[in-house]
């Protein structure tokens, strides 16, 4: 996702989360060099830290083979589809989560001017209905992909945990879609809670360690991951539309201070369940020697390289003479993140670690 730096009719700055003062028509004496300056050299930055992540993120973007790869485990049918779906479906998730969490941030900004940026709800609701029903058929197959429209059982589903759990995330999204689209948007906020509740409890059957436990560690970690994305999103494409660059500047403060929360709660709710299936005596041979520890290192060295560009940002808010300069490396959190919630969705399709 990206924005254009600048349009027919407005100023660039805009475009780019900068000063919209900073004009050609409204110079500041001795300021428009120094932003260029400042753009210029932060973009070396930002291609290293790019290039670092991406490196660790080459084993699930190829897919399940490479992560497979030599370790004596069969992929399940379906792996990359399945993996590829629950991307889509954690994302469409994200979207709206991100909105309504920002939108609250809006009340507490002072001087907040009145628009906002147009609500990309009912679509993400809407794909993430579909992701959910083609996974909702999966499970309707025996967790098989379907050749035809025979081989669903959609009756089925009634009669299993695993296909309840199906139904209600499919109702929850459609339910989402409906509620973004009415008068009333904000009453999404509950078929999601339902959706994030079922995905939590899906993630860990019964029959596993302390499912509850898992369950509860998922919920959190899930609805966490989804404020951050998701409500970057949203609070960069706010900076774009208000135009202000004291708004903006406060509006962004405000999420960073939260977000700041949401990553150590993920860090914590993440640790906490990779303990749970791989315990401490065997976990440096579990990354390395199993797809799901493989894929899991990959995730956990995006993760690093997001860190790192939030506190960058951080940095550029709290020190720099235009504290909207910490909108570039804001904007690389956002791709980064993207490849995080690609490889979060290829980890829950892959087998998960036998726990001795």
């Amino acid at each position: 996702m990206s924005w254009p730096t600048s349009a027919p009719g407005l100023p660039g700055s805009v475009w780019a989360c900068e000063d919209p003062g900073v004009t050609l028509t409204n110079p500041r004496s001795g300021t428009t060099g120094a932003h260029r300056g400042a753009r210029r050299s932060g973009i070396g930055p930002a291609v290293a830290v790019l290039v670092l992540v991406t490196v660790g993120a080459l084993i699930p973007l190829l897919g399940p083979a490479p992560a497979l790869d030599g370790t004596g485990e069969d992929p399940a049918p379906g792996t990359g589809g399945i993996a590829l779906l629950r991307t889509v479906l954690f994302a469409a998730l994200a979207v709206p989560v991100g909105e309504l969490f920002v939108r609250r941030l809006v009340r507490s900004v002072p001087g907040a001017p009145p628009l906002l940026p147009r609500s990309w709800s009912t679509v993400a609701n809407s794909v993430g209905f579909v992701a959910a029903l083609a996974l909702a058929s999966v499970v309707a197959t025996g967790n098989l992909v379907p050749s035809g429209l025979a081989d669903i059982d959609v009756g089925g589903l009634y009669s299993t945990r695993d296909g309840k759990l199906a139904l209600l995330e499919v109702n929850g999204f459609l339910a989402a879609a409906l509620c973004a689209a009415s008068a009333r948007p904000g009453t999404q906020v509950w078929p999601l809670a339902a959706v994030v509740v079922a995905e939590a409890l899906r993630a860990h059957p019964t029959t596993e360690y302390s499912p509850l436990l898992g369950s509860g560690l998922t919920l959190v970690h899930l609805t966490c991951a989804s404020m951050w994305v998701g409500g970057l999103v949203y609070t960069l494409r706010t900076i774009a539309r208000w135009r202000v660059s004291e708004a903006g500047s406060a509006l962004l403060g405000l999420y960073a201070r939260v977000a700041a929360v949401l990553l150590a709660a993920l860090t914590a709710t993440g640790i906490g369940s990779s303990l749970r299936r791989m315990p401490p005596e065997t976990i440096m041979e579990q990354l390395t020697g199993t797809a799901y520890g493989r894929v899991l290192l990959a995730k956990v060295l995006l993760m690093a390289g997001v860190a790192a560009l939030a506190l960058w940002a951080r940095i550029r808010l709290a020190r720099a003479a235009d504290p909207l300069s910490a909108c570039s490396p804001a904007r690389a959190e956002v791709f980064v993140l993207g490849l995080v919630v690609a490889v979060s969705g290829l980890l829950t399709a892959l087998p998960v670690p036998i726990r001795w």
